[in-house]
Order: C-alpha cells, then sequence, then structure tokens
C-alpha cells in the first residue's frame, strides 16, 4: 500500500473512532456522527482511488467517487443506497435547518461500518486487535 492510500486510511479511521464515540457518548450528537461517517467513506474511497492510480477528485460526492471506482471494484455497487444516504450528510447537517435524528446516526454508523469493512477488504488491511488497524 502506497504512503497516500496509508494516509487516507488513517484519516477515514479517525472519522470512525469520532463517530463511534460520539455515538456511545452519553449525550450523542447526531449531526457529527453522520458528517463523520460520511467523511470516513468518502476517505476510504478516496483510498481506494489512490491505491488504484486514479486520481482522487475534490468531492464530498460519494455516487461519483462510486462511479470512479466501481469498474475497478464492482462490489462496491452493492452499498449504492448506503452511500446516497451518507453523502446527505456531507453538508447538509452542518448548517441551522437540518438536523440528524437518532435513527439516522444509527444507519449512518451501519452503512459507514458496511463500507468501511468492503475498502478494507479490497485494500487487503488484514485485521487486528489495535483500533487503527494500520
Amino acid at each position: 500500500m502506497n504512503r497516500l492510500t496509508r494516509e487516507w486510511v488513517r484519516k477515514a479511521e479517525a472519522d470512525y473512532s469520532g463517530a463511534s464515540q460520539l455515538q456511545n457518548s452519553p449525550q450523542p450528537v447526531h449531526d457529527l456522527v453522520c458528517f463523520h461517517c460520511q467523511q470516513l467513506v468518502e476517505k476510504y474511497m478516496k483510498a481506494l482511488l489512490e491505491e488504484s492510480g486514479t486520481g482522487v477528485p475534490r468531492t464530498h460526492d460519494l455516487d461519483r467517487l462510486l462511479l470512479l471506482l466501481q469498474s475497478a471494484f464492482p462490489s462496491l455497487s452493492k452499498l449504492k443506497r448506503g452511500l446516497l444516504f451518507l453523502s446527505r450528510h456531507a453538508v447538509d447537517t452542518r448548517y441551522p435547518g437540518e438536523n440528524a435524528t437518532r435513527r439516522q446516526a444509527v444507519t449512518a454508523l451501519r452503512w459507514a461500518e458496511l463500507v468501511r469493512l468492503e475498502c478494507r477488504g479490497l485494500l487487503k488491511i488484514k485485521p487486528s486487535r489495535r483500533r487503527d488497524l494500520m
């Protein structure tokens, strides 16, 4: 795995850790859980792009990233519904007027975990006992 790919994965894992901690805190912050879930998925998808030698665009649109990845990694297509759900949380919930619910936060974390596991498998990252798995 190249150096930039490892950096994307490290940042994605930080978002995963943050989202998990926020969800499990005594007073969860649903907007932030959803945002960090979107971010961790975006960063894992960009890690795949980096590792495959494809350019990494400056976008938060997970559907656009999927279009760039699906020919090389067709297994990601099964996660499209979750990617569309998570894309809404890249920007919307960071501004007044849009608030994530507990149910949305739980769903976001579930989708993020599925995408995370798929991407880690595609990147051939072996599971370990350490939280960051790097």
